[in-house]
Formats: C-alpha cells, sequence, structure tokens
C-alpha cells in the first residue's frame, strides 16, 4: 500500500492468522478451503483441496460440506467438484456498496504524489469530459492547475483517453460525432482516426500520456481503476511541467501508476491487474463491425 500503516494495521489487513489465544483452527482452515480456489483454478475437488493444505480427506469433507450448506461453496453434481458459491457474492455486494471511490482513492493518491513528487489527480467519465474529483497536490514551486469538480476534455487528456480507452467503438464514434476534437495545443489529437489508434495503444500499455494535449508545459500519465465488474470506473494520474517529467521519466513514473492503480483496483473488487486492457479490447472486437522517482526540483 502506498499510504503508511502501523504494525498493528499490517497484521489486521495481511491475511496473515491470528497469534496465541486468538486463533481458531476451525475457522483458519475454512478460510484456507475458499482461499484455495481461484480465476484460474474455479472448481475443485475434495482429494485436491485436501493435498494443497496438507489436510485429511475426512477434515476437508466435512468443512466443505457444512461451506455448502452455508451457502459460500456450491457443489458441480456431474463432476462432484466444488465451486465458490451465491453467498460470497452477496457478500463481495455488501462490501462494494459500502466503499466510497473518494474515500479508497485518497491514500493511494497521497502515495503517488509523495514517491514522484508530481500532482495526483482522480476522474471520472461524464458527458464526454473527464471530471476531476480529488486532487493531491506536490508541494512544488510548479504546480498543474486544475480544479475540483471541473470538466476537461477527454480527448486532450491523460485520465480523459484513459477513460475513452474503455467506450465501445459505436460510443467512442458518436461521441467524437458529437462532441468534436477541438484542438487546445499543437498537440491535441484531432482526428478520430488518430484518437482510436492512441486509444488502441493505451489499452494495450496500460497507461496513457498527455504530452502537452490540453496545456502547453505539462506532461501528464493517467491509469485506470477497474472495479469487480471489471468496468472502468475512474482514471488516476500524475502529471508536471516538461522540465520535470521528461520523456525519461515517463516509463518509471508509469510502473508507479501502474502499481497504484492496481492497488485501487483490488480495493474495489477489480482482482486481475491488466483486466482492462483485454476487457476493452474484447469490447472493441465485437463493436467494430459496428528508486524514488520524485526528481529535484
Amino acid at each position: 500500500m502506498p499510504h503508511k500503516t502501523t504494525s498493528h494495521d499490517a497484521k489486521q489487513g495481511s491475511g496473515e492468522p491470528p497469534s496465541g489465544r486468538y486463533r481458531i483452527q476451525a475457522i483458519e482452515r475454512a478460510v484456507a478451503i475458499l482461499n484455495a480456489f481461484s480465476a484460474e483454478e474455479p472448481e475443485l475437488g475434495v482429494t485436491e483441496l485436501a493435498e494443497r493444505l496438507d489436510l485429511h480427506k475426512s477434515t476437508v469433507h466435512r468443512f466443505v460440506v457444512n461451506l455448502e450448506s452455508a451457502g459460500f461453496l456450491e457443489r458441480e453434481p456431474r463432476s462432484g467438484r466444488y465451486r465458490l458459491g451465491l453467498r460470497i457474492f452477496e457478500l463481495g455486494g455488501l462490501v462494494m456498496q459500502q466503499m466510497n471511490l473518494w474515500d479508497e482513492a485518497l491514500p493511494f493518491l497521497e502515495g503517488l504524489v509523495r514517491d514522484t513528487g508530481e500532482t495526483g489527480h482522480l476522474a471520472v467519465l461524464d458527458g464526454g469530459e473527464a471530471i476531476y474529483v480529488e486532487r493531491v497536490e506536490a508541494r512544488r514551486a510548479l504546480r498543474v492547475p486544475s480544479a475540483i469538480g471541473r470538466g476537461y476534455p477527454a480527448h486532450a487528456t491523460n485520465l480523459g483517453k484513459v477513460l475513452l480507452a474503455d467506450l465501445p467503438t459505436a460510443e467512442l464514434r458518436e461521441l467524437v460525432s458529437r462532441k468534436g476534437l477541438h484542438a487546445y495545443t499543437p498537440n491535441t489529437i484531432t482526428s478520430l482516426a488518430e484518437l482510436e489508434s492512441e486509444l488502441d495503444r493505451i489499452r494495450e500499455q496500460g497507461y496513457a500520456v498527455d504530452n502537452e494535449e490540453y496545456d502547453e508545459g505539462l506532461r501528464c500519465v493517467g491509469a485506470p481503476i477497474v472495479d469487480h465488474s471489471g468496468r472502468v470506473v475512474a482514471a488516476i494520474g500524475i502529471g508536471g511541467p516538461v522540465t520535470r517529467v521528461t520523456p525519461e521519466r515517463i516509463e518509471p513514473l508509469a510502473d508507479v501508476l501502474r502499481d497504484a492503480a492496481d492497488g485501487l483496483s483490488r480495493r474495489l473488487g477489480g482482482h486481475r491487474p491488466g483486466a482492462y486492457g483485454q476487457a476493452s479490447i474484447e469490447v472493441r472486437t465485437e463493436t467494430t463491425s459496428l528508486p524514488s522517482l520524485a526528481s529535484t526540483a
């Protein structure tokens, strides 16, 4: 996590079992069984579970029968193998409802600013514009001019392009037809073909760059925030003057940014880093026929 945690917080969130008199073996084993399932292996048999957890088959059988009864596991009648049950999904939905994007994002933005020395932003897409909903400023003499609650042209900003990259082709083209591609600087993308090519590149590499496309003298990098449904719900980014955010810093900054974006996505239920790119490519395929990185001041 980008934000500082205490040793108590680390133990509470690490997934490691508690020590001493607080340990309850039955709960630990039940949790271990549930954690054995994954996207790569969504179904497992009793024998497989017993081998992986180093438990006797009869012990595993007792646990899976009880977990099935509670709705946490389901048994496939033909194969006899188990998979996670709908009760897991229901509880996950409750967690998602309780989460607030702004609250969850703030520690990650603060971590980005601390690690890079540049200003951090969070944005969502609304009406074809990137609406900046959160900002953490770097303590530098030269800062990024931006306003919370203001809409910025999506095609000309790093966060906007990240958000556009998740749209189906037909929706993107309708948006461009309606709003146009206004030029703000000599570097602004002003043709649909060029924009679609740029969005392809963003999906492939997992981040976007605003190379003086909205404000001359500013260069920004953005990455997608994915929720439990696989949709891009927001974009997170950092930016600063071109004298600091040089072309040589783009890749190192993008690495730090993608780590933060993946961490925030996991907090929102997006459990597969990089799934954004693959999901977006599939959407477009279906619709086409239609060291510290803070530099010195």
